[in-house]
Formats: structure tokens, C-alpha cells, sequence
């Protein structure tokens, strides 16, 4: 099979697709890889390093939209590339289809098949081609949080960790799960006042058995959300439900009550934001002030540190890409966890939370595959 890697052409994307490890192994699998130049230069491999792997390279996105049978990328193609896309070829790549619906409208009308990281699962429940980056931004939120705390940048003038005799920040993460934990654990590290909130029993025993008296778990109810809001120097979004938008958590009403300086991280702005005055920001302004509280709204968190997150994704993505590479669309009737991931099919929408949003018909992806 051709595989292509096109460029990331989103304002403030650093990452591929693919590594030119991860192409080295397709091709000693005997398949081809068309690399666009220049598409490796944010993680730091240049066009030679992909050519030293085997990987065709060509200057035109064209070529790689046009020529390609798969096309493994990273974030959602933006308009002028979904316009290349084409009926017989499938897209593999973080597409957030929920609350976006014109790219939803020009994936149908492409008739491709669009397979969406997000949404793939494994035998285990877990999503873990979303997993790898939800880390990275775990992690991230509470950096990012920290830097736009300061007052350079509108924050309160806190410091997250505090100083003898002097408390520090009191940071709530809104959300248990892998973004939930990761952001703990670095706030921890950084020596906060961490609180967790989820609604889910067992994510708050798995935090309160990791961390311990480190980490204060609190059951999610619209409640506990005012009265943790109120308190809090740096709120972290990192609610999730798979392949649907994003609940509205913290309304504007609880923003307004916030002290002024505080900050909002909302690591959910890909499925349309937890926080419900948030709107996507990107990594050259990546802030804007509402009620007197700062935003953090990025919509790609993980392409400010492009090498680490690339390099995770494109090993959990690799033995997909592979499957999809030998099988085409029969690994996702091979493999019910990777057909989990057909978001768009034929002109029909296959993933339920996906068409819910759109308010339009969901077609079962394994009955549009045998159609």
C-alpha cells in the first residue's frame, strides 16, 4: 500500500504523522511511504533522515493527498486539504468530529474512510491512540497553568508551590481519568494544594490509592464544582466522552466568581471545551482574559513539545498503521477495537456520538463495511 504523510498545516503544529523509524518498518513491510518536505522539521528530522528510511519525498501536499491509499497525519485536515481528499481513500488521524461541523459536512461529501484516533479502543475499554497525548497534556496543563498564573502573562502573581511560610496554589482538576492523573501528578511534583473531582467512584479510589493525602478526592456534582471553583488559583478542564462534545462543567456564572487572576486550563477544547466561556486558542496566543479570569484554550496542547508527543503517538499508532497497511479496510473488520475508530464512511457518519451532534442518521460501521 502507498502510505503519505503530509505536512501539519495548523497554525502552531510541530508533529507527523509518522517517525522515520516508524516508516523504516512499514517499508521493510513492503510497503511505500510518500513523505511531504519538510514534514519531519518540527520533531527535528529532515528530509534526509526520511529518505534514509526509504521514504519517497515529494515538495507538492498534493502528491501525498492525491497519490496516497492512507494518509496517516495528526491533527484534523484543515478545509484546503480536506479538498484533496477522495472517495477510496482513508484518513487516519485525531479528527474531534463532534462539535466540528464543517469539517464533519466536507469528510462525508469526500466519500472516504476516516478513521479517528480518539475513538479507538482496546480490549481493555481504554482509548489508546487518544492515551499518549492525553499524558502529554495532563502534564502540560500544569505547566501551562503555572506560566500564565504569573503576572507577566495576566495571571494573580501565585506561585504554584508556594514558599515557606506562604501556601501554594490550590489547583483543581475537573476530571479523573488519564489527562485527570497525569495533571495530578505533576502538580503534586510542583508541590500544590491538588484537588480531583470526578463522578466516576472508581477513578477517585485509583487517585486517592497512587497519591494518597497528596491528592484530595471529591465526588463531581454541580455543587462540589461552584464550591471548588471558587477556591481554586488553577482550574484544569479534563472531562472526556468518547467521540462526543465536551459537557459544559464550569458555566460563565461560576468563571465570575473566580478571583481575578486565576486561571483555566481547558485541556477538552478539542471536543468543544468543558468551560463554557472558553473558545480555541492557539500556541501564538494561546490566552485571552473573560470575567477576569485567565484562559488557557489551546486546541493541540501536545504540538508545543512536538518530539516527545510524536514519538508516542507514532508508536501506539504503528501497529495500526501496519494493520491498515496489509488489510486496507478488512483490519477493521479483523479488529472491532480499531473499527471503533470509523468516524466517517461512504458518505455516512459510523460513530453514534459523532451523528447525535450532527443530528444526523448513525450508520453501525460494521454495517456500512459489508454494504
Amino acid at each position: 500500500m502507498l502510505i503519505g504523510v503530509p505536512r501539519e498545516i495548523k497554525e502552531g503544529e510541530r508533529r507527523v504523522g509518522l517517525t522515520p523509524h516508524a516508516v523504516r518498518e512499514l517499508v521493510l513491510h513492503g510497503h511505500r511511504v510518500i513523505v511531504e518536505s519538510g514534514a519531519g522539521v518540527g520533531i527535528g528530522a529532515s528530509d534526509a533522515d526520511y529518505e534514509s528510511a526509504a521514504a519517497e519525498i515529494t515538495a507538492r501536499s498534493q502528491d501525498v493527498w492525491g497519490e496516497a491509499e492512507l494518509v496517516v497525519k495528526v491533527k484534523e485536515p484543515q478545509s484546503s486539504e480536506r479538498k484533496m481528499l477522495s472517495e477510496g481513500q482513508i484518513l487516519f488521524a485525531y479528527l474531534h468530529l463532534a462539535p466540528d461541523h464543517e469539517q464533519t459536512a466536507d469528510l462525508v461529501a469526500t466519500g472516504a474512510a476516516c478513521i479517528a484516533y480518539e475513538t479507538v479502543t482496546d480490549s481493555r475499554g481504554s482509548l489508546p491512540l487518544l492515551a499518549p497525548m492525553s499524558r502529554v497534556a495532563g502534564r502540560l496543563a500544569v505547566q501551562a497553568g503555572a506560566w500564565a498564573l504569573e503576572t507577566a502573562h495576566g495571571g494573580a502573581g501565585v506561585l504554584i508551590g508556594g514558599v515557606p511560610g506562604v501556601p501554594p496554589a490550590r489547583v483543581v482538576i475537573i476530571g479523573g481519568g488519564v489527562v485527570g492523573e497525569n495533571a495530578a501528578e505533576i502538580a503534586i511534583g510542583m508541590g500544590a494544594d491538588v484537588r480531583v473531582l470526578d463522578i466516576d467512584p472508581a477513578a477517585l479510589d485509583h487517585l486517592e490509592q497512587r497519591f494518597g493525602a497528596a491528592v484530595v478526592t471529591v465526588t463531581s456534582t454541580r455543587a462540589a464544582v461552584e464550591a471548588e471553583v471558587l477556591d481554586a488559583d488553577l482550574v484544569i478542564g479534563a472531562v472526556l466522552v468518547t467521540g462526543a462534545r465536551a459537557p459544559k462543567l464550569v458555566t460563565a456564572a461560576m468563571i465570575e466568581t473566580m478571583r481575578p487572576g486565576s486561571v483555566v486550563v481547558d485541556v477538552a477544547i478539542d471536543q468543544g471545551g468543558c468551560f463554557e466561556t472558553s473558545y480555541p486558542t492557539t500556541h501564538s496566543e494561546p490566552t485571552f482574559v473573560h470575567g477576569g479570569v485567565v484562559h488557557y484554550c489551546v486546541a493541540n496542547m501536545p504540538g508545543a513539545v512536538p518530539l516527545t508527543s510524536t514519538r508516542a503517538l507514532s508508536d501506539a499508532t504503528l501497529p495500526r498503521v501496519l494493520a491498515l497497511a496489509e488489510h486496507g479496510l478488512g483490519a477493521l473488520r479483523m479488529d472491532s477495537h480499531l473499527c471503533a475508530g470509523l468516524n466517517v464512511y461512504r458518505g455516512q457518519i459510523t460513530e453514534p456520538n459523532v451523528a447525535a451532534a450532527m443530528g444526523a442518521p448513525f450508520v453501525n460501521p460494521r454495517t456500512a463495511l459489508a454494504a
